[in-house]
């Protein structure tokens, strides 16, 4: 990558549907170029895609909750049932696997502590091998994806 493709992507993460012309534009490109670099982009991977970032709370689903959760066994064949299981909960938003005093930290949005308690109870705490979760209540999200 070079100081072209790295303000390519600086500009498309503020604006991905910014025309091809602007982009160009404010790289400092012609068209046809920008066009190519942006293809060479998506095609190595450097671009894996375009979404549209939505409201959480207009979406009915703005308290966010973290919860570390620690496995009862940490083989390659737990953690990958409980990486599979995690990815069929809509309401898990992020899950990363730690180097911690616990082994993963999940990113959970749901309308209200109701529906948390409701999500934490049904589904989290019976994902394969938990023996242990710890929660913290988000009190005001300050910066998020999408948010400059």
């Amino acid at each position: 990558m070079d100081p072209f493709d790295r303000k390519i992507i600086a500009e498309l993460r503020k604006n991905a549907r910014i025309t091809m012309t602007d982009l160009a534009g404010k790289v400092g490109l012609s068209k046809t170029p920008c066009i190519n670099r942006v293809k060479k982009l998506e095609d190595s991977g450097h671009i894996l895609g375009y979404t549209a970032i939505v409201d959480p709370v207009k979406q009915g689903v703005g308290h966010i909750a973290y919860v570390q959760v620690t496995l009862s066994d940490t083989t390659s064949k737990a953690l990958n049932k409980f990486n599979a299981a995690v990815c069929r909960l809509p309401e898990i938003t992020q899950c990363h696997m730690m180097a911690a005093g616990f082994d993963y930290l999940l990113k959970v949005r749901t309308k209200d502590i109701n529906d948390y308690r409701h999500i934490l109870g049904e589904k989290i705490s019976n994902l394969p091998g938990v023996s242990h979760t710890s929660t913290f209540v988000v009190m005001e999200a300050v910066k998020d994806i999408g948010q400059h």
